[in-house]
């Protein structure tokens, strides 16, 4: 058996519990690396606001001493999971179904508004093609 972050797996090549360095993670924006170290920070506060201890809240989380630092620390390899239910804890996470709703995806809106133009003005000029023909048509007649 092998202990990775305080966690126990039988098999050393299956890597629950190891942090996962992705080129997703790798890839991250630093305004976003940047939002997933506040959030951090302010889990940190909302639980020291609470009088918990790192241990106490490691335990209601469901997670290890180390991966309770990690998601403090921002860490973008701790699982949704983990944020969720830390989320849960501070009665935050009914944020958690708002935040990619399509009302609020504003490069799809922007799509969609473009798209809706397009559609308008290609409308505008087929309707103005037949008008012309029409004219056209009723003159020879």
């Amino acid at each position: 058996m092998y202990l990775y972050n305080d966690t126990i797996n039988a098999d050393p090549h299956h890597n629950i519990g190891m942090p996962r360095n992705t080129k997703a993670i790798n890839q991250l924006p630093p305004a976003t690396l940047g939002a997933l170290q506040k959030l951090g920070a302010d889990l940190a506060v909302s639980r020291l606001r609470r009088k918990e201890s790192l241990r106490t809240w490691a335990k209601r989380l469901g997670v290890s001493l180390s991966t309770l630092q990690r998601l403090e620390a921002g860490d973008p390899a701790v699982s949704i999971g983990v944020v969720a239910t830390a989320l849960w804890l501070i009665s935050r996470d009914g944020e958690l179904g708002n935040l990619a709703s399509p009302e609020h995806d504003l490069g799809a809106l922007e799509l969609d508004v473009r798209q809706a133009v397009e559609l308008g003005q290609a409308r505008a000029q087929a309707s103005a093609d037949t008008r012309m023909r029409v004219a056209t048509s009723n003159k020879k007649g």
